[in-house]
């Protein structure tokens, strides 16, 4: 027995000086859709996070030290933000938070970060509703009431005098974009001939197509995800639907083409970045990317990517990570140069930055012009 316990002495040792190690650095918490519904949303915006952080961390990190990513995944699902959130708050003791994607699971962890005094960086939640939590909350991405008056006002370049609208009612960003796009196609002398609606996971949308296509729009604006868009569209093309469709940020993803196929080839949405841009800023970092993942960055990698950026300057900045200074510094963040544009960020803690429009042309989303605020 005594010769035991003095073999497991060293044994317990090397597993304590292991964990010990694992656990350098200064701890930063990131939670997203890694898996489940909106997946591909997930798993972008952690290869920008990745990419952000080596390069942050090859420089010599923050204070001499690396920042250490704890992610953890909600799965898409209601709920799991919350408790990936508080874990991460109070088991992991991150000093601050990255995510999320979809403006719903961060409207869920917004007010626990707030509680917490932990400052929260969201990446591209447009709802407008997250940044009014409390002043421990940020995000990198313009509002929705910006990106739907960019969609209304193009509506109207195209030519559009009357638009449908189609709405997702489980989801706030949908309805957040859809609002504020019949109010400024309104105000710019269109019509709107009617608004539809559906709820997230549905596959069957044929009445709601063919009460659209007895309207006789000149344009279909749909604020949905990837995840229904393609559906929709496909289905309105097999009513005789030939009008183009417009939709926001939430259609970018490959599953846009890979599931719309033919049915979404002229359709324009409106986004953050385009990796078609000339600036060498985000020439250089499509380069990292591409070298890093073998593929071309999208907006949601883009948008991670900035905000660890962010953070990590504006702890450098503060000159601690203790929250309470991280925070008064993100809120005071002027000129950021980031991949998505110079950040400046209001009294709201939103940036004030341009979108782009993007077309589906060829299988591809290619750049069609930037519109400013």
């Amino acid at each position: 027995m005594i010769r035991r316990t003095v073999l497991l002495i060293p044994f317990l040792f090397v597993l304590a000086s292991c964990s010990k190690k694992q656990e350098v650095g200064i701890p930063v918490g990131q939670f997203g859709s890694l898996t489940g519904a909106q997946a591909t949303f997930g798993q972008s915006t952690d290869n920008g996070v990745r990419l952000a952080l080596d390069e942050v961390n090859a420089a010599g990190g923050v204070f001499g030290q690396p920042l250490r990513l704890i992610t953890k995944d909600n799965q898409s699902k209601p709920g799991e933000t919350s408790t990936a959130v508080r874990e991460l708050i109070t088991r992991n003791k991150v000093v601050a938070l990255i995510g999320e994607v979809a403006s719903g699971r961060s409207l869920e962890a917004a007010p626990i970060a707030q509680r917490s005094g932990i400052p929260m960086i969201t990446p591209a939640s447009t709802n407008e509703k997250v940044t009014e939590a409390g002043d421990h909350i940020f995000r990198v991405c313009f509002i929705d009431p910006f990106q739907g008056t960019v969609c209304a006002k193009f509506a109207r370049k195209l030519g559009a005098k009357k638009a449908a609208v189609l709405t997702d009612v489980s989801k706030d960003y949908s309805l957040g974009l859809a609002k504020s796009f019949k109010e400024e196609f309104l105000k710019e002398g269109g019509v709107i001939t009617g608004q539809q609606s559906y709820s997230g996971g549905d596959k069957d949308f044929s009445a709601q197509l063919t009460a659209v296509k007895a309207d006789t729009p000149d344009i279909i604006f749909l604020p949905a995800y990837y995840t229904e868009a393609p559906l929709i569209i496909r289905q309105a093309r097999q009513l005789g639907i030939t009008v183009p469709f417009i939709g926001g940020d939430g259609w970018d993803s490959p599953e846009l083409v890979a599931v719309g196929g033919p049915a979404v080839e002229g359709c324009y949405f409106s986004n953050h970045f385009s990796n078609q841009s000339t600036n060498p800023k985000v020439v250089e970092f499509v380069k990292a990317y591409r070298a890093k993942y073998n593929t071309d960055p999208d907006a949601m990698v883009a948008l991670g990517y900035d905000s660890l950026k962010l953070l990590a300057d504006a702890m450098k900045r503060a000159g601690t990570t203790d929250p309470a200074k991280v925070t008064a510094a993100l809120a005071a963040t002027k000129d950021f140069d980031g991949v998505t544009g110079k950040i400046t960020l209001d009294a709201h803690r939103n940036p004030n930055k341009p979108a782009v429009i993007l077309q589906v042309k060829d299988g591809k989303f290619s750049y069609v012009e930037t519109i400013a605020p």
